[in-house]
Order: C-alpha cells, then structure tokens, then sequence
C-alpha cells in the first residue's frame, strides 16, 4: 500500500496534529473540526494511529475524551482546541489540552495511549489558583509538554494577540508571546512559575526571531540532546522551530519546517502566489524508521473550518537543524507514488487559480478559486473528495510520481463545462506532456489522452 497526504481517510478532519510512537505504533493527538463548520474543533478528540511498519495503515480507536467530561464545560458549549500528550512518570498518559478561549489547560488521564481518557484537573498553582488567572499571568494556549530525562515536566503556552473578556468569561488577557512553566509530578501543580520564552512580534523583548516571531501552536522534542521547539509564526501558515541546550531558555532560531504553501523557499514570499491555499497550521516532529518528520495540516472547503492532516519528511542540516520540507502528495510513503493506477484528487499538493492563491482567514471572492470539499456529510465514509470549481486557468499540482513507460492519462469531471485540460511536469507549463478535452454536462465524465513523459520522477 502507498501512502498520501492527507494521510488520514478523506472524509476526516484532524488539524494541530501531535505524533508519538508509543511501541510498535505511531499515535496522533489532534483537534477534531467538523467538515464545513462555522468554527474550529466542533468534534471531540479520536485517536487514529498506524503500525510503525505501515505509514499508510491508519486506523481510529473512536473518541477518547469528549468536551463535556471537562467540569468547566457540562453543558458542551466550550469547544475543545489543539492538545499535546505525555506519558508521566507513573507510565500513564496525560493529555494537555487548550479549552476553547477560557484561558485554561485541562488535563485527562489514561492507562493507553488510545483508550477512553478522564478528567484529571486545571493546570494550577500550589494554592489552587488555576493557570492564567493570576494577575500578570499570560494567556495559557496550545499545550505542549515535554517529560525531561532528569523527570522533570515541562508545560510551554502561549497565544501572541489579545484575548478580550468576552471570550474568556474572566477578563482580558494579553499575551506576549510563549511561555515555559515547570510542573510537579503530579503532572498538573505548578512547581516553577511561568517564564516567558518566546515574544511575540509587538514585543519589545530580545530574540523576535524577526520575520517569523512566535504566534501559536507550542511543540517540543529533545533530539539528539538540543531541545527543539516547533511554534507557528507571525506569518500563520508556517511552521519554524528553534533550538536550545536547554529546555528553559537560550533558544535560537532555526528555520522554517514547512509552510502550507511552500513560501520561503526558492525565494518565494508573495502569498497571493503561494502553491496551496493559505490558513494556520500547527504540528509536530516524530522520527519513523529513522526518518524525520514534520506533520501539519492544510486547509479545505474555501475556510480554516475543515483542515486535514498531513506530513512530511525532513532532511538534516550539517549543524544537525533541519531543512523545510516541499509541501507533496506523498508525504508519509517513503518517496514517490507509482506513475501508474487511479488517484484521488483530493491528494493535489498544489492548488490555484489563475488569481493565485489567498489567505482563506482574509476576505477573497470565492467564485474565483478551486477548493477542496467533498460530497456529503461530516464523518460520513462514503463521502468523495474532490476538487470544485475548476476554471480557466486553475491548477492543480501532484508531486511526485515515478515514471515508467507511462502511455497516457486519463481524468474524471463531474459538472458542466468544456474545454482542455493540459498535463505538465513543469509549474510554468512551459513543456506540456498532455492535452486532454473534455466536455462535462452534468454527470461523471472521463476523458484520456496520450501522455509525453520520460521515464523518472517528475510532478504533474
């Protein structure tokens, strides 16, 4: 079997991924969004993982922490937002998680990585008093947790913007950027007050890490004795990291890890000509059979309601950093996919109209770009994903197949319209390999034509 990206089935919705291997599997924690919401995260938290050995064998133990259980929220109204897991010291496995904009980190317990986990507590201070309540405090957001070999219990927040009282129900908090605190064994007192690491791009403080400055989305790893932070950036649609030999300070910026739309390399910054759609992201690093890699999400439906999981490999800098990852449609399988068989759509890497592309957390005129969506309802198995509205101009890019002896292509549309699609392993076109017409009057149409392509890897 091969693997794609999005690596999980398409009709599932799991942004803010955090991947472990805990035995023989590889687990990811995630939010869970709701296919074409309104909101972020309307769904409770499931567990998917997959053998260590099959990237591409994904399968879900059901929901394993549902919004309620939370005593703050009986009700369900709060909704839950992007988690971190940790296995204690008592070898059972925490899970750290952001409650909606209330300011607070809750925390559920299990005895397996996948099993039905329990409300546990509030991250608070000795005297009770919950995280991000006392005066001067930051705003506690996107957990990530970090059990040191000395046993000490890491726990790194933080939100750069400004959290009005409205959405918190306590009062405003402003947040300056990310922050570390230091946790008892308990795995929810706090033992060190926080300090804060990381400014934000309003800061004043040292270590901005200018042009790609803290805004989101807490995530660490101990590789190779360097502590490593993965955060999203002031830009929103990149994940970078930093480095320290420490886990509470002297960080210094390494770089981005992948960015949706493959901004930032080749000299590319421009977001109206991004190779993807635009929107945040949050992720994580695990290594797999000796491999590196970042997981992330991209965005579907034309809104950053639906986001779906992906990842990608990393490749080591002499310095022992990390290069960025191109963004592909073969994240997880170890290199390219077979140029032969039938592919779904929904597993194009690159996708844009003949505007560009857009930030979809900005206002943009929707008529104009394909999007990715499907055909029926949230959490349905049967749904298909494709892409909509193909106009003139539009592209759609997959990358990357190995060629052998490759004799033609085909392509199936559904809708109205005519016209010719051309086929290139170049993003300028400027060799065409392909050209297929086409008419679509309503029902699935499928058309084919002779396809020019030298033996080799190359993208379409």
């Amino acid at each position: 079997m091969q693997a794609f990206n999005p690596y999980l089935p398409s009709y599932e919705y799991i942004p803010d991924a955090e991947p472990y291997v805990f035995g023989d599997r590889v687990y990811i924690y995630g939010s869970h969004d709701r296919f074409n919401a309104p909101i972020f995260c309307m769904n409770d938290y499931v567990c998917w993982s997959a053998p260590v050995s099959d990237l591409s064998s994904w399968t879900c133990s059901g929901v394993i922490y549902r919004r309620n259980q939370d005593p703050m929220n009986r009700l369900g109204l709060r909704l839950l937002f992007a988690p971190d897991i940790c296995r204690g010291p008592d070898g059972r496995y925490y899970l750290y998680y952001a409650y909606d904009f209330l300011g607070v980190i809750g925390v559920a317990v299990c005895s397996e990585p996948d099993g039905k986990f329990e409300f546990y507590g509030h991250v608070h201070y000795a005297d009770g008093t919950l995280l991000g309540r006392r005066r001067g405090d930051e705003f506690p957001f996107d957990p990530g947790v970090l059990l040191d070999d000395d046993g000490q219990v890491y726990l790194y927040t933080g939100f750069a913007t400004k959290v009005p009282a409205v959405m918190t129900g306590f009062r405003s908090l402003g947040n300056s950027g990310g922050s570390v605190t230091v946790l008892d064994q308990d795995m929810v007192t706090i033992r060190r007050d926080p300090k804060l690491l990381f400014p934000s791009r309003e800061s004043s403080l040292p270590g901005k890490f200018e042009g790609h400055e803290f805004f989101e989305a807490s995530s660490i790893r101990k590789i190779d004795g360097k502590y490593v932070f993965v955060y999203s950036s002031a830009n929103n649609h990149e994940l970078c990291y930093a480095i320290s030999d420490r886990p509470d300070g002297g960080f210094r910026y390494g770089g981005t890890l992948v960015d949706q739309g493959d901004l930032y390399m080749d000299g590319r910054r421009d977001e109206k000509h991004a190779r993807n759609y635009l929107g945040n992201t949050h992720g994580g690093m695990v290594e797999l059979n000796g491999q590196w890699y970042i997981f992330y999400h991209r965005q579907t439906n034309q809104h950053s309601y639906s986001r779906q999981a992906c990842a990608e490999p990393l490749q080591r800098t002499p310095d022992g950093g990390f290069r960025q990852a191109e963004v592909t449609s073969c994240g997880l399988n170890g290199g390219p996919l077979q140029g032969k068989g039938c592919y779904p759509a929904y597993i194009a890497c690159n996708l844009w109209s003949a505007q560009g592309t857009c930030r979809y957390d900005q206002p943009f005129d929707k008529r104009q770009h394909p999007y990715f969506t499907q055909n029926s309802r949230d959490g349905d198995r049967d749904a298909v994903q494709y892409i909509a509205n193909i106009r003139d101009g539009s592209v759609a890019g997959f990358k990357y197949f190995h060629f052998r002896d490759a004799g033609g292509i085909s392509v199936s549309v559904a809708g109205q319209g005519m016209g010719m699609f051309e086929v290139s392993d170049r993003e300028d076109f400027s060799t065409v390999a392909a050209q297929i017409a086409l008419r679509a009057e309503g029902s699935e149409a499928r058309a084919s034509a002779p396809l020019d392509i030298t033996d080799g890897i190359h993208a379409l």
